[in-house]
């Protein structure tokens, strides 16, 4: 039997040659190059599929309304054409590319051989996988989910800079470019110039609670800050915390996403163990928010508020990054769907008149909840 490489490398050539049938050039070398650019990336992952392909596979303009298509037959078992051409986008496919390979099936009794799995589209109840809990979930619900929180894409809300930039209308006149427009007409400006302040992302500063009592949520939440970092349009950092602060920015910058979370699992000693919100707080705001890591941004913090410390430590702590950030967002999974959650942990009460918005975060609806929410965090 085939390895999994093998196969996974007849199943790209296998494409290839639909393309081909279909009217596109491809030779051997196009081939060769599509199955190299895959090696590289996250093979999983259908958006790196489609674009590996796409630039190395499609040499002409109007092949790319063919490519589409095929594209879409071959991988999304679809016949009928998208309503309009535009290229191909994961986040249409949101409910759909929940796990680009599917698992090995039980085999029947009375079949005595093993049908080995063969590469396509798992299908998937994702409206139900949607409000099942991270930690009532099997691992291939966690993968089913992983693939759709990969496709998340955060917008963070913008501000005004004081940076200035030139504008068709506006309050504040562009006085410069105006007496320019003067000296050139010799004393007679066709119009008068206007400009406008720069507008620019806030950043977001997640900060996720990995201890014992959060077993069951970290690896959830780590593969969505894993997502937020990937696809984020801001500068976006990453803090992890149990008994101390780990910054993990720089091992969540790796390409495939298996190897950034086990980097970023390594780096962080106090995996599972026990948990200092007041302190590990208090030492991000003296070595990190202090410094300006946090003006203007948005701090997410991650965690169901059981803390071990001192209550005014934290209560000093949240108190100071309140003022040194935009808003604060606590993601606590023990609210749940309720809409009317008190707090009843003593590091949650402590921290609760310095939040501006509490969710939820313990399944994948909470998360698309804090995406929706956070654009409105002006």
């Amino acid at each position: 039997m085939p390895d999994e490489g093998t196969a996974f490398v007849a199943t790209l050539v296998d494409f290839s040659h639909e393309l081909r049938r279909a009217g596109l050039t491809i030779g051997s070398d196009d081939v060769i190059s599509y199955c190299a650019a895959v090696a590289v990336l996250n093979p999983t992952d259908l958006l790196d599929l489609y674009w590996a392909g796409r630039s190395s596979l499609v040499t002409r303009a109007e092949h790319l309304v063919t490519y589409d298509r095929i594209f879409r037959e071959f991988f999304l078992d679809a016949d009928s054409e998208p309503e309009r051409s535009r290229p191909f986008s994961v986040k249409a496919k949101a409910e759909a590319q929940s796990v680009l390979t599917i698992p090995e099936s039980q085999s029947d009794e009375s079949d005595g051989e093993d049908q080995p799995a063969e590469l396509g589209l798992a299908a998937s109840n994702a409206s139900t996988l949607r409000t099942k809990a991270f930690g009532a979930c099997t691992d291939e619900e966690l993968a089913a989910l992983r693939r759709i929180s990969m496709s998340m894409r955060l917008s963070p809300p913008t501000r005004r800079t004081r940076r200035k930039r030139s504008a068709t209308a506006g309050r504040t006149p562009d006085l410069l470019r105006t007496v320019r427009e003067t000296l050139r007409t010799h004393g007679d400006p066709a119009r008068m110039f206007w400009q406008r302040r720069k507008l620019r992302l806030r950043p977001i500063i997640l900060i996720l609670d990995v201890s014992g009592s959060m077993a069951d949520y970290s690896r959830s939440l780590l593969q969505f800050a894993y997502s937020t970092k990937r696809g984020a349009t801001s500068r976006t950092e990453v803090f992890c915390f149990g008994t101390r602060l780990t910054r993990i920015t720089r091992e969540l910058e790796h390409r495939r996403p298996d190897e950034a979370l086990e980097r970023a699992a390594g780096t962080v000693f106090d995996w599972e163990g026990g948990t200092r919100i007041g302190e590990c707080l208090e030492s991000f705001v003296r070595h990190w928010a202090s410094r300006g890591l946090t003006r203007g941004g948005i701090v997410v913090i991650c965690s169901d508020g059981l803390d071990r410390g001192d209550p005014e430590v934290l209560a000093k702590a949240m108190e100071r990054l309140s003022r040194l950030s935009h808003r604060i967002v606590w993601m606590n999974p023990h609210k749940g769907d309720s809409p009317n959650f008190q707090p009843n942990t003593l590091g949650m009460m402590v921290a609760e008149p310095y939040i501006d918005v509490v969710l939820s975060g313990h399944d994948l609806r909470g998360l698309e909840e804090f995406a929706t929410v956070l654009p409105q965090l002006r």
